[in-house]
């Protein structure tokens, strides 16, 4: 449904940009009566809307690099939470990144200006459906806190976005989160690559080259894999109640 209303739009906006190229053909035809000046003045107004788009799309671009949004759909789910944690310090918050199991449905809790606010993190290649808004909705209780947030690197389903407004939960979605890391001064903006690399490393050695094995968390649940990705891509499962001490 999302995908056809944003192609409905962009649609109707080309649409209105050729009526506008016509009738400036048409009206310069019926000024001049002259087919040549109308055919060049609808090559002059199609060129600008031209250039004009162009240099819309370079900024955006351009926007999108700066905000380091392409590195942050590289990351995984563990990645993800830990660089919103430095990012919300970044911003003025206190900040604390929950533990990876029994977080209780938060993967965050922020605190500013006396305001706690609980924050669930979903870094995802498609949109968030309700369950995130569940979860953060229930641990609001349990972590004693005013606000509920949910924070993703892509969009919202309807659905979530219906129960989200009905429950008072706020929705960061990816446009929103790349203000959010453009606000911030060049000098204190959390480096993405930086921050990804810092997830849980444990102390067992990969059996396939030796390096430190991480706790990473995909869709399908947390799992550990090597540090050494993507040179050695030994995966195995993480256990709910793994005894393994973990080092950040």
């Amino acid at each position: 449904m999302a995908k056809r209303r944003k192609r409905s739009k962009k649609d109707s906006t080309g649409e209105m940009i050729a009526g506008l190229v016509f009738l400036s053909a048409i009206g310069m035809y019926v000024w001049s009566k002259s087919a040549v000046a109308a055919v060049i003045t609808f090559i002059f107004v199609l060129g600008i809307f031209i250039a004009i788009k162009l240099i819309i799309d370079k900024q955006r671009e351009e926007r999108l690099r700066k905000s380091g949004i392409y590195d942050i759909d590289k990351m995984d789910g563990r990645q993800f939470e830990l660089y919103l944690g430095s990012l919300y310090k970044a911003l003025g918050y206190k900040s604390e990144v929950t533990r990876s199991t029994g977080d209780y449905g938060a993967d965050l809790v922020i605190e500013k200006n006396g305001v706690r606010t609980v924050v669930q993190a979903k870094c995802y290649s498609k949109n968030v459906g309700i369950d995130a808004v569940q979860q953060v909705q229930g641990s609001k209780a349990h972590y004693k806190a005013e606000q509920a947030l949910v924070v993703t690197n892509r969009g919202f389903t309807e659905a979530a976005k219906t129960l989200a407004h009905s429950n008072g939960v706020n929705l960061v979605d990816r446009e929103f989160l790349i203000n959010m890391i453009l606000t911030i001064n060049p000098e204190q903006k959390p480096n993405t690559i930086e921050v990804a690399a810092t997830t849980e490393k444990t102390e067992k050695p990969c059996p396939r080259c030796g390096k430190p094995l991480i706790l990473r968390k995909g869709p399908k649940g947390e799992f550990y894999g090597c540090s050494a990705f993507p040179k050695c891509r030994h995966i195995s499962e993480a256990s709910p109640q793994r005894e393994m001490r973990v080092t950040k």
